[in-house]
């Protein structure tokens, strides 16, 4: 069996990450991995348990979709942002969040800047904050020596960006 090649689309919400995780995987003919915590709360009045449930569905959806994808892999998200939002509106990170990071490792890193508008969904509640927030998901892959690919501009630019990291992935196989 070939060895996927996983792709994280990373950052504040509300930045196209689930827009374009479609959007690429329609492109180059494969799978992409949901924000899973969307089909599992509907506000950020969630608790421990409820975080832990999402970390360990975000994980089992990931090694689901690599079954049937060609190629790439496109994720909505990784357990590091589950850590980040757990910190933001829990005060803590469960242990279990850490070991979950730990079982998926992704290729590359693209992380969105948050130069595009803010759009409310009934789940998004950080408008106000969106550069304290992109400076913590910076900091978080800088902790980490993740060095990703910033994905910025209006939604041509962005895709262009992409496709351009991901000829090159492809091409190194």
């Amino acid at each position: 069996m070939q060895k996927i090649k996983l792709i994280c689309f990373y950052g504040p919400e509300s930045t196209g990450k689930s827009s374009m995780a479609k959007r690429m995987a329609e492109i180059y003919n494969t799978e992409f991995v949901p924000e899973v915590s969307r089909e599992m709360i509907s506000s950020n009045d969630f608790t421990v348990d409820d975080i832990i449930k999402i970390g360990h569905a975000q994980t089992q959806r990931v090694f689901e979709k690599m079954n049937t994808a060609n190629k790439i892999l496109f994720c909505d998200t990784d357990l590091i942002t589950t850590q980040i939002y757990s910190k933001k509106y829990l005060g803590i990170v469960p242990e279990i969040l850490l070991e979950l990071e730990n079982k998926i490792h992704y290729d590359k890193y693209f992380l969105f800047d948050i130069d595009v508008p803010w759009v409310a969904d009934g789940l998004r509640d950080l408008g106000n904050q969106r550069k304290e927030m992109m400076k913590i998901f910076k900091e978080e892959l800088e902790e980490r020596a993740i060095q990703p690919t910033l994905v910025h501009g209006n939604w041509s630019a962005r895709e262009e960006i992409i496709k351009v990291e991901i000829e090159k992935i492809l091409s190194s196989r």
